[in-house]
């Protein structure tokens, strides 16, 4: 014999300690929520907790990102969806086989949920014969199928429920009704009680609908009737009762792991595609693997702004050689935070082994993500807004110190409660200690005086047009770029809100 096959995930070659975990804390600051909420509702069926852990590690991603490009290649997408429908019916069929009272219809439905559960793998072993395959992922899968489907005990399970599933299903009684007296008989007819009736009754107005539909429960007629035909038929009833308890479990459980998981690639891909359709542009992103390479994003935008139906303005992006964080300055409601978030998720979906919203893309293998957003103060703890800043950054800074992290940060509008001298120190430190861990991000924020503190840092600038109205647009800071006269007020933080807040 050979050696057995061993398949664990199509999401990851090593289980991701992600595996179970509530959803990381950057999903609400990042607004993946509401995109992930949107890949549900396309896809119909619940895939959320495929989309809140991570893969374990940078060789994880692109064994996913492998899986993914097989996923978006001709035919494969249409045979794992049709795997999916099969799936879809075996559920339904386990379903009602819960739902059910009488241990007969349980063993009968069970025969009938283990059918479509070898129906379903086979189907998608056929279709997957044909295919090149260029992920490790689909490639070693479909070895692990081909291997189990024919082993002994699955060629077994499966004549057996093919066999009773025909002899239930080719049952045809005829029932007569005489002095108060229902004869029962097996007969020839042929097609469904439905059938018989319109046969019998052409042309009659009324719709009949047969008294042996497919309730829950048996009616009282029905237990009769089926309790008085099993006296004389207990073989096709005894099959059906030893088959439910010599294969009350079943299922191979990295291919119901497969059945489960598959659904992060296809719910994306059927999400990508619609928002393609509108419009919006989804890139195969390149790995950088040396951070001396620059990391850019053409036509980065919001995925989560763009699901919401609102206009959207695309930016590019790059940090190049020993740049490491941006500075992002300008005036409010002028984009800012909206292009923080489309960073952060440029660098989530590459990290999951997706494509990601842009025209093109160049990554670094980060580990994670974090992120820190200004939040209101909190009336629970009854704690000040800037000491709930602190704690939650304090977090943030220990996680950047830990070996083997290369975290990406995005950080919105720190210290806004705090008089402007010391905003300015703590945000200097801040910026100090994720240069110094090699950390990239971007800190969005009022203070024009944290720019050019470090040769690492970039500074950007919220745009406006020679009116001084909103653009929207990114760009790197150029001190002889054209300004208009309320543009210059606000690079000098003369403005009334300014003024405000540096004199409180």
């Amino acid at each position: 014999m050979g050696e057995k096959l061993e398949f664990t995930s199509i999401l990851d070659r090593e289980e991701s300690p992600w595996r179970g975990k509530a959803f990381p804390a950057f999903f609400s600051d990042l607004n993946l929520n509401q995109v992930i909420e949107r890949i549900r509702l396309e896809w119909g069926e619940e895939v959320t907790g495929l989309y809140h852990y991570f893969p374990a590690d940078g060789a994880c991603s692109d064994y996913r990102r492998e899986v993914f490009r097989d996923v978006k290649a001709e035919g494969l997408y249409e045979i794992l969806r049709g795997f999916c429908r099969e799936m879809k019916e075996r559920r339904e069929a386990m379903g009602r086989k819960e739902t059910v009272k009488a241990a007969l219809q349980k063993a009968v439905w069970h025969v009938r949920e283990v059918k479509l559960y070898c129906d379903a793998f086979g189907n998608l072993s056929a279709g997957l014969q044909g295919l090149s395959l260029g992920s490790r992922g689909m490639r070693e899968f479909r070895e692990y199928l081909e291997a189990y489907l024919a082993g002994e005990g699955f060629l077994r399970m499966r004549q057996e429920a093919e066999r009773i599933t025909g002899q239930i299903e080719g049952l045809r009684l005829v029932l007569t009704y005489e002095s108060d007296r229902i004869i029962i008989a097996q007969g020839e007819a042929a097609g469904s009680y439905d059938d018989f009736l319109k046969k019998c009754f052409p042309g009659h107005k009324k719709q009949f609908v047969s008294p042996f539909g497919a309730e829950p429960d048996l009616v009282e007629l029905e237990a009769e009737l089926l309790k008085a035909f099993r006296k004389r038929n207990q073989e096709l009833f005894l099959d059906a009762e030893r088959f439910f308890a010599e294969y009350g479990e079943y299922t191979d459980a990295a291919l119901i792991r497969f059945a489960s998981e598959i659904g992060f690639y296809l719910s994306f891909y059927r999400f990508e595609q619609k928002m393609k359709g509108r419009g919006f542009s989804f890139a195969d992103p390149r790995t950088l693997e040396s951070s001396c390479e620059e990391m850019y994003a053409k036509g980065l935008y919001d995925l989560a702004l763009a699901c919401s139906g609102r206009e959207v303005v695309a930016n590019d992006m790059v940090l190049r050689r020993d740049e490491k964080f941006y500075v992002l300055t300008g005036p409010n409601q002028g984009g800012k935070t909206t292009f923080a978030r489309s960073l952060g998720q440029l660098v989530y979906f590459f990290m999951m082994g997706l494509d990601v919203p842009a025209e093109a893309a160049g990554i670094y293998r980060f580990t994670n993500i974090m992120t820190h957003f200004s939040v209101e103060e909190s009336v629970e703890t009854g704690r000040g807004k800037l000491r709930e800043e602190l704690e939650r950054l304090a977090d943030i800074m220990a996680a950047s110190s830990r070996g083997n992290s290369f975290l990406f940060v995005v950080i919105n509008e720190l210290f806004t409660t705090a008089a402007n001298y010391d905003a300015c120190i703590m945000g200097r430190r801040v910026l100090e200690h994720f240069l110094g861990r090699e950390c990239r991000g971007i800190y969005v924020t009022h203070l024009k005086e944290l720019e050019g503190a470090d040769p690492g840092l970039v500074s950007l600038r919220a745009m406006l047009d020679g009116q001084g109205n909103r653009t929207f647009r990114i760009e790197r800071s150029a001190e002889d770029a054209p300004v208009s006269a309320g543009s210059l007020v606000g690079r000098h933080r003369l403005t009334y809100e300014q003024l405000k807040e540096r004199l409180s």
